[in-house]
């Protein structure tokens, strides 16, 4: 198994395909395993470098929360593992929040940054706290879900939408997917450090280009805090997409132009 002892945990990951060196820091809950679709979209134009953060999946789940900046480390050690001393980064919802943090404490470290749904944190404008939803009753949390996934899913919305109903029906099985309790104290574990998550101050630092994708209709990390992003950052540009929180997939412009930008930056 590719897992290795780095800031003193055992961290799984994994390479795929061949190109220009892409570290990808997946979101809130997710795992190599569950991110196939993604990794196949980026492999065919990158060498993916992926893992399980800290507290998730194969990744060792520590004693106590980690911070977001043990988040941006562990990258840090994995790219010297793996030999990159830069790489391009992407970020996806709380993987954005850690590729702020490690472009700003990295920033030599990064070629090109692609930050995809997430926010930016104190004054900028913070993510949905997702670590107070376990307390609401069941039927709440599923509503409350569907709102923050896209502003517009109403059982009426999803009725006209299948592939909206799609994702909606995938998210809800990996939801139900058995789980240890290890496993579930590593999730809590990870939100308390989302809660935390604060860059807003020093993202004057990030000095490479940098891409902020945001959709429309996220009401878990709106529009308007990437706006706040791509303010503070001097090579930014910012793109509005047709969706949700899960824009990404439900706009067919968004991945292409996610690969273009970050296959124009030259080696």
């Amino acid at each position: 198994m590719p897992t290795a002892r780095l800031n003193g945990i055992d961290v799984y990951h994994e390479l795929h395909g061949d190109g220009p060196p892409l570290l990808v820091f997946n979101g809130s809950g997710a795992t190599v395993a569950a991110a196939t679709p993604m990794i196949d979209r980026l492999a065919a134009h990158f060498t993916v470098l992926i893992h399980d953060q800290r507290c998730l999946g194969r990744t060792t789940v520590t004693a106590t929360a980690p911070t977001m900046a043990d988040y941006a480390a562990d990258g840090a050690a994995l790219l010297d593992h793996v030999g990159w001393n830069t790489a391009l980064v992407f970020g996806v919802s709380f993987g954005g929040m850690v590729a702020q943090e490690f472009a700003v404490t990295h920033p030599h470290r990064v070629h090109a940054l692609a930050l995809a749904c997430t926010s930016p944190g104190g004054a900028g404008g913070s993510s949905y706290p997702l670590h107070t939803v376990a307390a609401l009753p069941a039927d709440e949390q599923e509503r409350l879900r569907l709102h923050l996934a896209d502003r517009r899913y109403t059982p009426e919305f999803l009725a006209e939408h299948p592939f909206d109903r799609m994702l909606v029906d995938l998210a809800s099985a990996g939801r139900a997917q058995p789980k240890s309790d290890e496993q579930l104290r590593g999730e809590v574990l990870q939100l308390q450090a989302r809660a935390g998550h604060d860059v807003w101050d020093r993202l004057g630092a990030i000095s490479c280009p940098t891409w902020v994708g945001c959709g429309e209709f996220d009401a878990l990390a709106p529009p308007e805090n990437s706006e706040a992003i791509a303010s503070r950052v001097a090579d930014a540009r910012l793109r509005r997409f047709q969706g949700g929180h899960a824009f990404l997939w439900q706009d067919r412009t968004a991945w292409p132009a996610v690969i273009e930008f970050l296959s124009a930056r030259p080696w």
